[in-house]
């Protein structure tokens, strides 16, 4: 079956602008998608006869917000094949979900020595906050490098693991396209007792996704790369380590009650979404 470009185009209004007198032809997917129309007026009509608080109210108009927000999360669940509904945690983007799941998990597992892999083809989201752990927290960061055609190098993969805490690497690589043996990697990750932690921001619009068949324990990407909305980040976890895991932002939802002497943390997903 042949590609019908043109009627895809259509579905894409800024593709109807002209630059230089030339059609515009966008390749920059990998920063941010555009947007078809029917998420442009899927997010106008929300906005013109739906906008009411989230999980906040019990009036009609915040009743039926609440009921199509929590809906799109089962959906998303099914998407990726996760478990339960209630393990797709919303975020701002990729960036906090990646920071939400390191900084989280890290700062209640990590000690000194402790060490953390990751690869040379890494984002910088899934650097950073790692960074910021070896400053906080005394962590080691172990590197997995690449081969001279760009693929990740796993010849000495058992000798790097060796003694790992985790093992957090990007499933595609936003500059390069290498698509990376999931699978694998989670493995030989857990053949070791480390967690394993996946950026999918690249591969989850691309190609299916099924976070219990990779066997990862926390995965992060976003709507914005894949035609949605920006402003959505995603965070998939085990129930049983996003219950371990403390609360990453005080305040909103993530609260069951609050008291002069403390406060007690809502279930999930409400815990991770303040």
């Amino acid at each position: 079956m042949s590609l019908d470009v043109t009627t895809i185009r259509k579905d894409f209004p800024v593709l109807s602008e002209r630059i230089n007198d030339k059609p515009l032809v966008y390749l920059d997917s990998a920063n941010t998608s555009q947007k078809p129309r029917v998420v442009i007026d899927a997010l106008a009509e929300f906005m013109a006869t739906q906008n009411a608080p989230i999980n906040r109210s019990a009036y009609h108009l915040a009743a039926q917000a609440t009921e199509r927000f929590e809906s799109t999360r089962s959906k998303i669940a099914a998407f990726i094949n996760a478990p339960r509904a209630h393990e797709i945690i919303f975020t701002k983007n990729a960036t906090e979900s990646l920071n939400l799941a390191i900084l989280s998990w890290g700062r209640a597992n990590l000690n000194s020595g402790d060490v953390v892999v990751l690869t040379h083809m890494e984002h910088h989201a899934n650097i950073v906050p790692w960074h910021m752990l070896v400053a906080e927290r005394g962590i080691v960061l172990r590197w997995i490098p690449l081969t001279s055609d760009f693929q990740l190098d796993l010849t000495d993969l058992d000798a790097i693991l060796s003694g790992a805490k985790v093992l957090s690497f990007t499933s595609m690589s936003n500059v390069l396209g290498t698509i990376n043996p999931v699978e694998r990697l989670c493995a030989a990750a857990h053949n070791v007792g480390a967690l394993a932690i996946v950026d999918a921001c690249q591969s989850v619009p691309h190609q299916p996704t099924d976070v219990q068949a990779w066997g990862a324990d926390l995965v992060a990407f976003s709507s914005h790369k894949m035609c949605g909305p920006s402003g959505v980040g995603i965070l998939w976890g085990r129930e049983d380590l996003l219950n371990a895991m403390p609360p990453f932002l005080g305040g909103g939802n993530m609260i069951a009650d609050v008291r002069v002497d403390g406060f007690t943390t809502a279930p999930l997903p409400n815990k991770f979404e303040a």
